[in-house]
């Protein structure tokens, strides 16, 4: 059912700004996708939609409008806020009027699916959230079957991770909380390649790399890189450089060796 939250101290307030934190996010088991565009997303992905904030501006307008009557179509009660109440709910520093507060999917390496050439990539303890969620994005559009993150990566329902995959994460797996382990198990079952990007003497560069085969690619830790232990399981490549520049963005490095897989795989 709809309704109309005015006070600060309204508890919907209170739970839906307590999600900034990832304690409360797991203890909820709920996220938030907060703007227009990600709210339409979020929308038409067949998500558990919780519930949404948003503000008289926003409806007053004809995309949320539609976006508003999209949601309620899909059973997700809508409750309009005043501006201060909303912009206690946010965490963004210029708010759209719209936010929704969503269930989490807590996916498995089980429940990916057993194909002949699958594409991975391994996420080893990376830290920005915006890098995070840039390789999702770029996972995503490179047509990639999964996102693996291992234990001590950024988690992927972080407020700016969300935004920052502009609604990949509701197209693409993301299998979160992994071990070494784990990812040497599922390799190993699946019959696949690992390769992890180090400059290491036995590297070769990421374009000799036979990308053509079922793969997992692991980038590591924006400062450390690939950790030890997982780089001990892997073939290593790295990117060539020419310039001054003593290393890669991990966004960036990632689209790098994603396109160059897509490239023997759709262009060779």
């Amino acid at each position: 059912m709809d309704g109309r939250i005015d006070s600060l101290t309204n508890q919907k307030i209170k739970d839906t700004a307590a999600l900034a934190m990832r304690r409360q996010r797991q203890k909820q088991g709920r996220f938030v996708a907060e703007g227009v565009r990600l709210g339409e997303m979020a929308a038409a992905s067949g998500w558990p939609l919780c519930y949404a904030l948003y503000t008289a501006e926003l409806a007053s307008t004809p995309r949320g409008a539609q976006l508003l009557a999209t949601l309620r179509q899909n059973g997700c009660s809508c409750y309009e806020t005043s501006q201060q109440a909303f912009a206690k709910a946010s965490v963004t520093a210029t708010p759209q009027g719209i936010l929704i507060v969503m269930g989490q999917r807590q996916q498995t390496l089980a429940d990916l699916p057993e194909q002949e050439r699958p594409f991975y990539l391994v996420l080893d303890g990376l830290q920005d959230p915006g890098n995070v969620g840039t390789i999702i994005r770029t996972a995503d559009a490179a047509g990639a079957d999964a996102v693996l993150c291992l234990r001590g990566t950024a988690d992927i329902y972080e407020d700016k991770t969300v935004r920052a995959t502009m609604g990949s994460l509701f197209h693409l797996p993301v299998v979160n909380g992994l071990t070494p382990e784990d990812l040497q198990n599922f390799v190993t079952t699946r019959g696949l390649q690992l390769y992890a990007t180090a400059l290491d003497s036995t590297a070769q560069p990421h374009f000799a790399c036979d990308f053509t085969r079922g793969t997992a690619v692991v980038l590591g830790n924006e400062g450390n890189g690939v950790s030890p232990t997982v780089l001990a399981l892997a073939q290593k490549c790295y990117i060539p450089m020419y310039g001054a520049a003593e290393s890669l963005n991990a966004a960036t490095a990632a689209a790098i060796v994603t396109y160059e897989a897509v490239r023997q795989r759709q262009f060779a």
